[in-house]
């Protein structure tokens, strides 16, 4: 195994030899294994090891085995403790989540601040095949079943081509001592489950079940693969960025021969789940939105608009006091001037009465029951109705800010002015007011 170790580093992994390395070693056999490796490749790594405090005792001789191990094989170890059941109860996550999150969090934090270049843990292919199988009993789209990445960014699995059994074997042949896991021999988790009952019975059926396996699984790697250009293919003829998220282009959606299974592709990451609604969408009438808990889909004619949940917060109000003339706000850049004449107006200026005005103004997001004069219009009307008429979609409704003089509208910025403020005759001071982002 040592020679089909070194031999991988230089087909797979070059990068390690050159790198500053840190190993997770938990001190069961595959992560002991992989830093006696890892020594005999005279590779320049640590040893970061993670206390998770779920066995009492038997966490704390972990602890103190890989300090030893560190001794052994004369390499900086870094220990660090978690209170893994609060951090998991505040989270509302199981306990092995926490600690995966707890885990790969430290990991990073330790890497910044030391510059390790990698992090190297010991997945090997059985956890590959555990992994495959959990994703299958809970149900997965394509991507979780190509199994674990053997470079995740920074994060490295040099062993993940190997078996339990050939590490096992290795560790026994050189007599190479490890720590066991109490909580491996038993059925509470899904994983042991399938490790100690499912994997036995297909490995009767097929004794070379791991091969099998990983043949299977490069299959479906190059499909993924496949299924990802052909995405990257058609994507800038679906998807175009605005500036409140993306639009999705329905008529050409309709057209191609698996609309379903390009949104799953497009949208998998936003964390919807109802696939169908999301499907539905297509055909379904302009306002009907379809959420997941960080983002929502919203129908809204010829395109599916995809933006963050907005957030539940006060509507925000800014004043403008009289005699200002450039005012930096987050929303942003308003100049006021007093001018001789009106130019040719554009959308993202208004000439006003400077006598009618009331300070300070205020600037403040639109809420139902707003109505103003429109400029150009007789008589009163709804912003609701003027949004309709208008077409605009809900994002733009949302983000549609509003110049008031006191309780009146001066101007729907960017959209249309308020009658009642605008110039009737040449002798008023005319005030321009100009909005850019």
């Amino acid at each position: 195994m040592e020679k089909a170790f070194k031999n991988h580093l230089k087909s797979e992994f070059p990068f390690l030899c050159q790198g500053k390395l840190l190993l997770a070693i938990s001190g069961g056999v595959d992560s002991v294994v992989l830093a006696h490796l890892c020594k005999l490749a005279k590779l320049n790594f640590s040893i970061a090891h993670c206390n998770f405090n779920l066995r009492a005792e038997e966490s704390d001789a972990d602890e103190e085995f890989v300090l030893d191990l560190a001794e052994r094989l004369n390499c900086e170890v870094f220990i660090e403790n978690f209170d893994t059941p609060t951090f998991a109860e505040e989270a509302k996550i199981s306990i092995q989540m926490a600690a995966r999150e707890l885990r790969y969090h430290w990991f990073e934090e330790l890497s910044a601040a030391m510059k390790f270049d990698y992090v190297l843990t010991a997945h090997h292919a059985n956890d590959n095949l555990e992994t495959f199988l959990i994703n299958l009993v809970r149900g997965s789209g394509l991507e979780g079943f190509t199994g674990i990445k053997a470079v995740n960014n920074s994060v490295v699995r040099p062993l993940l081509s190997f078996s339990r059994k050939e590490i096992e074997t290795y560790a026994n042949d050189h007599k190479i001592i490890w720590r066991e896991d109490s909580s491996n021999a038993s059925n509470k988790y899904l994983r042991n489950k399938i490790r100690h009952d499912i994997i036995p019975i297909l490995e009767e059926l097929n004794p070379q079940l791991l091969e099998s396996f990983q043949n299977t699984q490069s299959h479906l790697t190059e499909t993924s693969n496949l299924v990802e250009d052909y995405i990257s293919l058609i994507y800038p003829e679906i998807v175009a960025k605005n500036v409140y998220g993306y639009e999705l282009k329905v008529d050409y959606l309709k057209k191609l021969p698996n609309p379903k299974a390009v949104l799953y592709q497009l949208l998998k990451t936003f964390g919807f789940s109802e696939w169908n609604d999301v499907y539905q969408l297509l055909d379904a009438q302009t306002g009907k939105m379809v959420l997941s808990e960080t983002h929502r889909l919203i129908k809204d004619r010829e395109v599916l608009l995809l933006t963050e949940i907005p957030s539940e917060e006060k509507t925000q109000k800014y004043g403008i006091r009289e005699g200002e003339q450039i005012i930096m706000l987050p929303v942003g850049r308003f100049t006021i001037s007093e001018v001789d004449k009106i130019a040719n107006d554009t959308p993202n200026s208004i000439y006003v009465n400077k006598e009618l005005l009331q300070y300070p103004l205020i600037l403040r997001k639109w809420q139902k029951g707003d109505f103003f004069y429109p400029f150009g219009m007789k008589g009163k009307k709804k912003l609701s109705d003027f949004f309709k008429d208008n077409k605009l979609s809900l994002p733009e409704k949302e983000n549609s800010w509003l110049l008031c003089s006191n309780e009146d509208i001066v101007w729907v910025i960017n959209q249309r002015a308020d009658n009642r403020f605008a110039i009737t005759d040449p002798s008023q001071k005319i005030l321009k007011i100009t909005y850019s982002l």
